[in-house]
């Protein structure tokens, strides 16, 4: 296989850390996109004197921060890999809209327009790929996980309707879809709600909340197998759109999606009981 140039969004910690290093010791050309100075100061640290040190890059770049946008821009890359994410927990029907609205701006809107310009220079090339890390939780929902269930099911969408329309080009499209890795996100994302959350004002009880926190704590998986599948696909000419990992969850995806169809007005998705 041709080793490949590759950008990597949100790659300063979890997943995204793991599978720039993992890349790079494949021999990929690899930008670490890190959101923050703090992390590129610990990458550096953590690459410092080894082998594939001399195959990473990192850059600063926050997808939200323009100036960051507009330096990243000025790349010449193969593969686009959009990891960066945040999430945000509680019952939707009393979360801050402002809470959902941030979480749709970084995982959609500034995704997809951190992606523009690569896919306009793709275009022009004729070959380039674009990899949008969604999650199971694009293709099914989680108690209280709303904001990021509905970030990444529109993430979904842009990702189908990209492949369409760019396939002509020769640019490939294709999704990452994790499910639970314990690399500390999904627990941080469960804290998230106690920031505006107060059950004396609240009519959603903090029990079931809790209850989801605990069970997707105790129900994650080893982030490295999932590094080393991220590994495997990303730098593939070819292999299939979609990506979900661990492969039990594709029939549990499939079986979500198609309870959706019967389920009735009075009943609660025996996923959430």
């Amino acid at each position: 296989m041709k080793k490949k140039k590759i950008l990597i969004t949100g790659a300063g910690s979890g997943l995204g850390k793991g599978t720039a290093i993992g890349l790079a010791k494949e021999g990929h050309s690899v930008i670490a996109g890190m959101h923050t100075w703090e992390q590129m100061s610990r990458f550096i640290e953590d690459k410092k004197d080894k082998d594939y040190e001399k195959n990473i890059n990192l850059i600063k770049l926050d997808i939200l921060d323009y100036m960051d946008c507009e330096k990243a821009w000025d790349l010449d890359i193969d593969i686009l890999v959009n990891n960066a994410g945040i999430g945000q927990t509680g019952p939707i029907a009393e979360i801050p809209v402002g809470l959902l609205r941030e979480v749709m701006e970084t995982n959609v809107f500034s995704t997809l327009e951190f992606s523009q310009p690569f896919i306009r220079k793709m275009v022009e090339k004729g070959q380039g790929k674009v990899i949008f890390l969604s999650s199971v939780a694009g293709l099914a929902t989680h108690p209280f996980l709303a904001p990021y269930n509905a970030s990444k099911h529109a993430l979904e969408v842009i990702a189908q309707c990209l492949r369409d329309e760019l396939q002509p080009h020769g640019v490939t499209v294709a999704t990452i879809n994790p499910g639970p890795f314990k690399t500390g996100f999904n627990d941080r994302m469960y804290d998230t709600y106690k920031q505006w959350f107060d059950e004396d004002l609240h009519f959603t009880s903090q029990k079931p909340i809790e209850k989801a926190a605990t069970k997707m704590e105790e129900n994650q998986f080893d982030p490295q197998k999932m590094i080393d599948k991220m590994v495997e696909v990303i730098p593939k000419d070819k292999h299939a759109f979609r990506t979900i990992f661990p492969d039990d969850l594709v029939e549990k995806c499939k079986e979500y999606q198609e309870r959706q169809y019967d389920i009735k007005t009075d009943t609660i998705d025996k996923s959430k009981k």
